[in-house]
């Protein structure tokens, strides 16, 4: 479990986390969202040790990271797949990490199996593509058994075939009871791999909720209807109110409706004898939540295009 208590980090006169409070259970995918420059990478680091809070605490499972005799026992992180010597095979750096930790040399060959790396394990990782670095980086991270794992951006780099793996691999890790925390700026993947969310702007706290619950905050709920008396349901629709957009013109047309819930729909639908085929509530899809909810925490925003 990683516990963040009222974390703070200033530099200067700049607040890059402010007060910032969650908790990041065992059993679960936690994915960590917020803009650019919102302190997601400084809060990571901040749990990892290797920066010191202004004010406040984090630890992991009830303790500071840093007083982990063997550290990567305990945590495995991917921060930087880049920040790896360049002239050292990957057998050879994964060995050195587990010797300094007291892991059984037959887990380096075990997690480059597992990550796909095995059979470049000799070569020099200074000519390894950037996914490839993610792979060994998540080989390092997993090296030591541990039972909470963090990553930061993990899916840059990767390839379809290695993105799919990697979010099989994530909700397995989490399915075997381990903390699972990702950071990824990927709304796709965060839908498609988290359980649980974290959400920071400006380093406060946005949301802490499920990802169905902080996609229905947005309040942006759409109506799919399906008649084949849509011009007609339209009108009627609009006369209410609604907003409507057409959104298949062939066979049974379909209407996007907002601004009416599926309730009122089918009782106007009825009152005005139209067939409906289908009435469908969706709500935000996780995207469209982010951009509403952290408009405000936006820090460097682009202008609108021409």
């Amino acid at each position: 479990m990683i516990d963040v208590n009222e974390l703070t980090k200033r530099y200067g006169s700049k607040t890059a986390v402010d007060q910032l409070s969650f908790t990041v259970r065992p059993g679960q995918v936690t994915g960590f969202l917020g803009p650019n420059g919102a302190g997601k990478t400084t809060t990571l680091r901040m749990i990892l040790g290797l920066d010191a809070p202004t004010s406040g605490a984090a630890t992991v499972s009830g303790v500071p990271f840093g007083t982990h005799p063997r550290g990567l026992r305990h945590v495995g992180a991917l921060l930087d797949a880049t920040q790896v010597h360049g002239g050292r095979s990957a057998s050879a750096h994964l060995s050195a990490l587990a010797r300094s930790n007291g892991i059984p040399l037959r887990r380096v060959d075990e997690v480059l199996q597992e990550v796909g790396l095995a059979e470049v394990a000799s070569r020099r990782i200074g000519g390894f593509s950037l996914g490839m670095k993610q792979r060994l980086g998540i080989a390092t991270a997993l090296l030591g058994d541990p039972p909470v794992l963090m990553f930061d951006e993990p899916i840059n780099g990767m390839d379809p075939e290695g993105v799919f793996w990697m979010r099989r691999l994530f909700r397995q890790l989490a399915a075997e009871g381990r903390t699972v925390f990702l950071s990824s700026h990927l709304m796709s993947e965060m839908e498609n791999t988290a359980d649980q969310l974290v959400v920071i702007g400006r380093g406060r706290l946005i949301a802490a909720e499920s990802v169905r619950d902080f996609a229905a905050r947005s309040g942006c709920r759409s109506v799919v209807v399906g008649s084949p008396q849509a011009d007609a349901l339209a009108a009627v629709l609009t006369a209410a109110g609604a907003a409507v957009e057409l959104q298949d013109s062939t066979g049974t047309a379909k209407l996007a409706v907002t601004g009416l819930p599926a309730e009122r729909i089918g009782a106007l639908a009825f009152e005005n004898q139209i067939v409906l085929n289908e009435l469908t509530t969706l709500t935000a899809s996780l995207e469209e939540a982010f951009m509403q909810l952290t408009a405000d925490s936006v820090e460097y925003l682009a202008g609108h295009p021409r």
